[in-house]
């Protein structure tokens, strides 16, 4: 009579674990877990201190009178908003040139790109998880700092130091913070794998980051159409607008024609007086935007850089699966 034998059932300590994360996602953060741990400390840090210098401005505001009695201005306090505002400007440029940057650059230069696409995993899927985790790491790192400023400023927008429409303010909050974080890591994720080398590739990609804030900065005015405001001649136009960002002014006359502000600036008010019947001037005209356009705005801006940011990702996939 024979007996089958059969290994004994494994007790719950001498069974495999399963991991979380494993294979190539437990690879790629692994690898690159200095950088994503900084980003996390970035987050935790910031968040932080924007709540406490929230907090600081409330109760220093509450001391005053506000919003009762208006407080000088400056606020006192305000020059910590200065160190808030330069820490988020430069957010998204040390993401490109430290996370984005050295993701494939430092690949190539080390010679890991060989060893892991010689195993079982393809060209594609290895970039695709790099690009993944890169990506939700610069994102949420801007989405979070810049919900965190925008409840510090909306309350106190018509104490702060500088209006909507500057760069410091339009930039950080909203969807433009995360737009923008998001775009510059994607081009240093590109600029790095076309140098191939990490140094040079984190000096092109610091470089490509302050060329595109200075011409973000210029197109930031033509997100939105703008709009046109007539008042009589001298009649204190800024008064009847709300927060305006004034795009450029005219003089007009009765009949719509418009002329340069300083059509009728002669050297003396008689000359000036004679210059402003000659051509009928009756109106003070300004095109400008408007406070209640910057959602629109904003949501233009960073449908601009998401699409800007899917064209770098699919010229990256195809350029590390076919020429790597």
């Amino acid at each position: 009579m024979s007996t089958t034998l059969t290994d004994p059932p494994r007790t719950a300590a001498e069974r495999p674990r399963r991991r979380l994360l494993g294979g190539l996602t437990w690879l790629v953060l692994r690898q690159h877990r200095a950088a994503l741990l900084t980003a996390a400390a970035a987050v935790v840090l910031g968040s932080a201190w924007i709540v406490y210098q929230r907090d600081r401005l409330a109760d220093t505001l509450a001391a005053l009178g506000w919003p009762d009695k208006q407080p000088p201005m400056p606020v006192p306090g305000w020059g910590s908003v200065d160190l808030t505002i330069t820490a988020l400007g430069m957010l998204p440029v040390l993401l490109a040139v430290f996370l984005g940057a050295p993701l494939i650059a430092g690949d190539q230069e080390r010679g890991t790109l060989q060893l892991v696409t010689t195993q079982s995993v393809s060209r594609r899927r290895w970039i695709t998880a790099k690009l993944a985790w890169c990506y939700a790491a610069a994102l949420l790192t801007g989405a979070v700092l810049s919900a965190f400023f925008t409840w510090w400023w909306k309350p106190y927008r018509s104490l702060f130091p500088l209006r909507w429409y500057d760069g410091a303010v339009f930039d950080h909050t909203g969807p433009m913070l995360p737009a923008l974080c998001l775009f510059l890591t994607a081009a240093g994720i590109a600029i790095g794998m076309l140098v191939r080398r990490l140094l040079p590739a984190m000096a092109v990609t610091f470089a490509f980051s302050i060329a595109v804030r200075i011409v973000w900065g210029e197109l930031r005015a033509h997100l939105a159409p703008s709009r046109m405001f007539s008042h009589p001649y001298g009649g204190g136009i800024y008064e009847q607008l709300k927060d305006p960002y004034e795009l450029d002014r005219w003089i007009g006359s009765a009949d719509g024609r418009l002329y340069g502000w300083g059509t009728c600036a002669e050297s003396t008010e008689a000359a000036s007086d004679a210059c402003l019947k000659e051509h009928g001037i009756v109106n003070d005209v300004i095109e400008y935007l408007g406070f209640d356009q910057m959602p629109t705005m904003q949501w233009t801006g960073a449908g601009i850089l998401l699409a800007a940011t899917a064209v770098i990702t699919v010229g990256t996939v195809w350029w590390a699966s076919r020429k790597l």
